[in-house]
């Protein structure tokens, strides 16, 4: 599975060599939404790790990242591994629609009407 975010660098962390062959580099970004903002753990590993290098905190940052997850002794673990990183570009006919919309959640105003009736989303 796929997914991007776009949200503030809020904190970077250098490289970490985990065993000899493997190295992971984490990053936090900090999303709003509603009345608290959210803060989200990434993670890049192996050659990825360098993709951080060019951004630096309180930049807004676009993370493309993959869901992972397993089970270790009887625990279960989730990643967010990331895999691209950009900086969003903001087109002439975007900015506006995304001015009162800065979250990269879906607003209250984004959620589909149901009719009550029906609850059918029309």
């Amino acid at each position: 599975m796929s997914f991007e975010v776009e949200g503030k660098l809020y904190k970077k962390f250098p490289a970490e060599s985990k065993t000899e062959s493997f190295q992971a580099r984490e990053f936090v970004i900090e999303i709003e939404s509603g009345n608290y903002p959210q803060f989200i753990k990434f993670q890049l590993v192996q050659d990825k790790c360098s993709l951080l290098d060019d951004y630096q905190e309180g930049e807004i940052i676009r993370v493309f990242f993959d869901l992972r997850g397993r089970e270790w002794q009887g625990k279960f673990f989730t990643n967010l591994n990331a895999w691209r990183l950009d900086k969003p570009k903001k087109t002439e006919t975007e900015a506006p629609a995304q001015a009162g919309n800065s979250s990269a959640f879906p607003s209250a105003s984004d959620e589909p009407h149901f009719d009550t009736e029906t609850d059918l989303p029309f």
